[in-house]
């Protein structure tokens, strides 16, 4: 739709990705209320977390919504942080589990920086989308206010940005230092 919608079609991009959010979060809480939840199932909630953030990301960017050093920003960790996640579940650890230090398991494992972060990104992706159609739909009003959208959307996006690297670096920094840890030498180990 943020492609190829008509643009009061595309108004209603933001109530999709809320929905698509809610549903992510009902998924998890039935697991966890069933009793069935699994390494594997963790694992693949996050996969398939990333999958829709990266394409939101990407998309953004091709739009030329966003800059495309944003979405590398957020692809590469991805990659790095998820790399690393699945030798940890190959050991059999969860994903969150793996963080040691305080302020590791504050930044990454917490429940409060993974609601916040989860709701920055809802936040900046509901914003961007819901102001794409407005040049188009209402012509004046986006003139008169553009630099303003256009603060708040920097804002949003610095900010996911900044979370991100901050939930990242200290899954990276504590796989480095780990005695028996997944990274030796300075290369990822295989865990073949």
């Amino acid at each position: 739709m943020a492609y190829f919608a008509q643009p009061a079609w595309q108004l209603v991009d933001p109530f999709l990705l809320i929905l698509i959010i809610a549903l992510d979060g009902i998924d998890g809480y039935v697991a966890r209320k069933r009793g069935e939840t699994s390494l594997f199932g963790s694992m693949f909630d996050i996969a398939v977390d990333r999958v829709v953030e990266n394409v939101l990301w990407i998309v953004l960017a091709d739009l030329k919504l966003i800059p495309i050093w944003v979405a590398i920003v957020f692809i590469t960790r991805s990659l790095l942080v998820d790399s690393i996640r699945s030798q940890a579940a190959a050991r059999g650890k969860a994903p969150f589990a793996i963080m040691q230090s305080s302020v590791g398991k504050f930044l990454v494992a917490g429940r409060f920086m993974r609601g916040f972060y989860g709701t920055v990104k809802a936040v900046t992706f509901a914003w961007i989308l819901m102001i794409q159609p407005w040049p188009m739909l209402f012509g004046n009003f986006w003139t008169d206010w553009s630099v303003i959208f256009a603060y708040i959307t920097n804002v949003l996006i610095y900010l996911s940005v900044t979370i991100c690297l901050l939930r990242g670096i200290p899954v990276l920094v504590e796989a480095y230092i780990n005695h028996g840890g997944l990274i030796r030498n300075g290369r990822i180990r295989d865990s073949h």
